[in-house]
């Protein structure tokens, strides 16, 4: 019973850590996508898409560099907030 107990809240503690866990692959409106390990709360002015992690990017887009710094792409450039 007790090994029970401690691998039903491994189980559980497992799945609490990968449930909150969820990347993102983000999108601008000049084409730049780029993914994330994490969905971030982007200020308006970013004027960004955030899709799933399994987003397919349409032919108009393209991929960006991730970078581990909060921010988002804009003309090309990245800004970090």
């Amino acid at each position: 019973m007790k090994y029970l107990r401690t691998a039903t809240l491994v189980i559980f503690g497992t799945l609490a850590l990968t449930a909150s866990a969820s990347a993102a692959v983000v999108c601008n409106e000049d084409g730049d996508c780029w993914r994330t390990k994490e969905r971030l709360a982007y200020p308006p002015e970013a004027r960004v898409q955030i899709y799933g992690d399994d987003h397919t990017l349409a032919p108009k887009y393209k991929w960006r560099d991730a970078r581990e710094e909060r921010g988002y792409y804009r003309g090309g450039a990245w800004v970090g907030f």
